[in-house]
């Protein structure tokens, strides 16, 4: 036997029977699991084959019933269909090995598991057979519910600003479909329902409500979220989510700019002991509006060192320079919008304006002098809101300036005060001017200086009123930043150009064609987003104010040759410019506004032109139009219109504005949008 025995290898069996020499050879392990003859199983699968209800976000687990080689087991070999791409793991014991896909499989859909024979144990045996076990998944994600995780307002804020859009962050991916009207709602006084527009911001997770008019003052509102928004997997909030938030007693709406100052902008010749004055319409809040807001520099170069004064009322600032001002020289003011009304609404924009002082020192020993005035000597179309102001060389004695020394004719009845610096007269009238009327202001020589010396001579100096009421500013709200507004789609083809402005889409469904067309930096696209949102918000509320003011004056249906100055102007149909130009005369007041109240349709043709004249300024014009605007092919149009529905930009149109369309599509063709 020893000699059989060398010969048999370590693998080899060895029998024998009845003392017959009967030899048996096998291959292999002669007891099973110990020398690799039996193929490897499969014990578990996970999910179980067959099963319902599988958790979108499962991992697919499978257990064998012995070691396996883990080269033999990768995405490769163990598969999972359709197209599912994902990971090959496994234990220590190199007996579980588990696939994961790379992002949660759909929700209600079936899959295949495969590992195929090319699966080998650790002796490099194969599967019998490829494995194959199908399942399929849940209609939901199998996680839990989604939950709102902040909202604007914040729960029980106060002093909330009335004009704003409330918004609620969930804590997941939300399904748009299911963030609709009837999910979101907001409850006013009186548990009265607000209408309102509801968007949804896929980047932020936000539910995003826009009231169609402002909130109330001082009132409490809620806002509800259904239990009805789901998540993509469509989970639903678990209950329904609430929130109370009260609003302040400010408008939150930007402060107007001055509406006139001294001296007036890009005025010559200015006495360097002038003071410079800035009037409001509304009342300012006096302590933010010192040496750090109100500044004064020569153009290009040092600050000017001075001191700030307001009137009573608060209206009416001053700037006292230290010293005199240099000869000739260009000085550039500015009023920051660190300037804030009485409540704690800035300006939306600096206030800038420049002048240049005159050659000579305009200083006299002797009587005083009026050395600027407003309206400017021999102005047209004023306000007839306006008042009249008179500065002095020097520092007047104030019982000398009243209604007998400082007059208006045709006899005017007001009220005359004088700055801290008692070097700024006022007169302002009980009330409005009368139009298209020559007025003469007249100081005489009955107002003296502090020492009690009189002027040498009476002053005189006149302006004219506009043909109608002058409009004050518009606010626009946070609308102002955004060239380019929509509610349904923005569409451009060509090399459009926005600069300085904004372009924003809310609630809408796509912007389409940037590129090509480029928003210049730092511009930015606001796309279905709160800043969006808030846009179209106060565009609405800028479109209802404009369309409310009341007494306008007839605008033509067709505006080609005409020219106007400023004022309110109303058609209830179609206005069009067919042809050549359209002129608006500012009539030498830089801040005049130009209100155009059009009932249906607004269409320019290609080739025309708005014409500006006597300072007037494209940021000072507005159009509201109650159903589309279309501006003509490679025509010139400046102002902000607002339009109920569209706005359309035929090809290579310049528009010096904006265009915001609050209830459908912006339309763009290789078009320059320039801030205004």
């Amino acid at each position: 036997m020893g000699g059989w025995k060398k010969y048999l290898s370590v693998s080899t069996c060895v029998s024998w029977s009845l003392g017959a020499l009967v030899l048996v050879l096998a291959i292999g392990c002669c007891t099973p699991g110990t020398t690799g003859i039996t193929p490897p199983t499969i014990f578990s699968i996970s999910p179980v084959g067959g099963s319902v209800g599988a958790c979108p976000n499962a991992v697919i687990t499978v257990s064998f019933s012995e070691a396996m080689n883990p080269a033999t087991i990768n995405t490769s070999d163990f598969t999972l269909a359709p197209g599912v791409i994902g990971t090959v793991t496994h234990n220590a014991a190199n007996t579980i090995f588990t696939l994961t896909p790379s992002s949660n499989l759909s929700a209600g859909k079936t899959y295949t598991v495969t590992i195929t024979t090319a699966a080998l144990d650790v002796y490099g045996n194969p599967l019998a057979a490829n494995y194959v076990s199908s399942f399929t998944t849940a209609a939901n994600a199998c996680m839990p519910a989604p939950v709102v995780i902040s909202t604007t307002p914040a729960a029980a804020a106060t002093g909330v600003c009335p004009n704003k859009v409330i918004t609620a962050t969930f804590s997941e991916a939300m399904d748009p479909t299911t963030i609709t009207a009837a999910n979101f709602q907001l409850v006013g006084p009186g548990a009265t329902a607000v209408i309102g527009t509801v968007s949804y911001a896929a980047a932020t997770n936000q539910a995003i409500f826009s009231p169609s008019s402002v909130l109330a003052l001082n009132a409490t509102y809620t806002a509800t979220i259904a239990s009805g928004v789901k998540d993509l997997f469509g989970n639903a909030l678990a209950a329904p989510y609430s929130w109370s938030f009260f609003t302040g007693a400010n408008p939150c709406v930007p402060a107007l700019p001055p509406t006139s100052v001294t001296p007036a902008n890009a005025a010559a010749g200015v006495c360097p002991n002038t003071v410079i004055t800035a009037t409001y319409a509304q009342a300012m809040n006096p302590a933010t509006i010192n040496a750090t807001t109100f500044l004064v520099k020569v153009t290009g170069g040092a600050t000017v060192t001075g001191f700030v004064t307001a009137d009573a009322a608060g209206k009416v600032f001053t700037f006292t320079p230290a010293a005199a001002l240099a000869l000739s020289t260009n000085y550039t003011i500015t009023i920051t919008t660190g300037a804030q009304d009485t409540f704690g609404n800035a300006m939306a924009t600096n206030f800038v304006w420049m002048f240049t002082t005159g050659a000579i020192t305009c200083i006299s020993a002797g009587p005083p002098t009026v050395v600027n005035v407003t309206p400017t000597a021999g102005s047209l179309g004023v306000c007839l809101n306006a008042v009249a102001t008179a500065t002095f060389s020097q520092a007047m004695k104030p019982t000398t300036l009243n209604t007998n020394t400082f007059t208006l004719a045709p006899t005017t009845v007001g009220v005359v005060t004088l700055d801290g610096t008692n070097t700024v007269a006022t007169f302002t009238p009980s009330a409005p001017l009368t139009v298209s009327t020559l007025y003469t202001a007249e100081i005489s020589t009955g107002a003296q200086n502090a020492g009690g010396t009189p002027l040498a001579a009476n002053y005189f100096w006149s302006f004219t009123t506009s043909s109608q009421a002058c409009q004050p500013p518009v606010n626009l709200g946070t609308a102002a930043n955004f060239g380019i507004l929509a509610s349904a789609t923005v569409t451009n083809t060509g090399l459009t150009t926005i600069t300085g402005e904004n372009l924003g889409l809310s609630p809408g469904s796509s912007v389409t064609g940037f590129p090509p067309g480029v928003v210049v930096p730092p511009a930015v696209m606001d796309i279905t987003d709160p800043t969006a949102a808030q846009a179209q918000l106060d565009a609405t509320i800028a479109y209802n104010y404009l369309a409310g003011l009341p007494n306008a004056a007839a605008l033509p249906a067709e505006l080609s040759g005409l020219t106007f100055t400023p004022g309110l102007y109303k058609n209830a149909s179609a206005v069009t410019l067919t042809s050549g130009n359209f002129t608006l005369d500012a009539q030498g007041n830089s801040n005049a506004v130009f209100i155009f109240q059009i009932g249906s349709s607004f269409v320019t043709l290609g080739n025309t032109h708005i014409i500006l004249a006597g300072g007037a300024q494209a940021k000072n014009i507005f159009w509201q139009v109650g159903s589309s605007a279309t501006l003509g092919t490679y025509s010139f149009f400046d102002g902000t219109i607002i339009a109920y529905s569209s706005v359309t930009l035929d090809t290579g149109v310049n528009l010096v504005g904006r265009a915001l369309a609050l209830n459908g599509a912006v339309t763009l063709d290789t078009d320059i949008v320039t801030a205004p």
